[in-house]
């Protein structure tokens, strides 16, 4: 499968520009030769799994994939190419409303609803990985997303943003879904005041579910992402 990838790649797309590179691996936009689309290509080592889960499922707040393969650690994703600005260059021009927030934040509670209901969980929801397509909140980039192994009790791999991740990440713990909720929480925080909860708390009810979202042992947090969205 791997091996057949690549030689699609290289016969029938051409690549556009490198969006993205980090030492595991680099994004790609690339284009259908023939068509004129345009799509995302990942290369990447580690685990691929939850790639392989996405395959083909529709979520308008997740990106579909296309095509996913591995060999020896070496991943190819092929994905749709959603075009819009990431909230990461949109927080660099103005802060959010509360109303804004809790529009966006409910989309990516079901992005993340999908994730967490194939037991995968995302491990990097920040700024730059919030893609808005018009009104619509897509949450991209599953190289750290793994799924939830029952029975470990740390992560094999310690990935994740600083300032985002959750402290189970640094293996303190397993990650879950509730891990996602931490990162979700500071989201929040930073999309309605520009900066991290510890630094400084959002105001006012969405204040309090950052709290929430935010604390240091995951079972007082809110138990799944559904409870979080009632609360928003």
């Amino acid at each position: 499968m791997y091996t057949w990838l690549e030689q699609v790649l290289e016969e029938e797309y051409e690549q556009c520009r490198l969006l993205k590179e980090n030492p595991r691996g680099g994004v790609f936009l690339i284009r259908h030769k023939s068509s004129g689309k345009r799509f995302i290509l990942r290369r990447f080592t580690g685990n691929g799994e939850v790639y392989k889960k996405l395959l083909g499922y529709s979520c308008p707040n997740l990106p579909l994939i296309m095509e996913a393969a591995e060999r020896n650690g070496e991943n190819l994703v092929v994905e749709e190419f959603v075009e819009g600005d990431n909230l990461g260059f949109l927080l660099k021009g103005a802060l959010f409303t509360p109303r804004e927030t809790q529009d966006i934040v409910k989309q990516l509670c079901m992005a993340l609803w999908v994730l967490h209901s194939m037991a995968a969980v995302h491990r990097d929801v920040k700024p730059e990985n919030v893609i808005l397509r018009g009104n619509e909140a897509v949450l991209i980039d599953f190289d750290a997303a793994r799924l939830h192994k029952p029975g470990a009790e740390i992560d094999t791999q310690v990935l994740g943003t600083t300032g985002f991740a959750a402290p189970e990440q640094y293996g303190l713990s397993q990650s879950d879904a509730r891990t996602d909720i931490y990162s979700l929480g500071v989201l929040i925080n930073v999309m309605l005041t520009g900066e991290h909860p510890a630094k400084r708390l959002a105001e006012g009810h969405l204040g309090r579910v950052v709290q929430r979202c935010t604390q240091v042992p995951p079972q007082k947090r809110y138990k799944d992402v559904l409870r979080l969205m009632e609360a928003v």
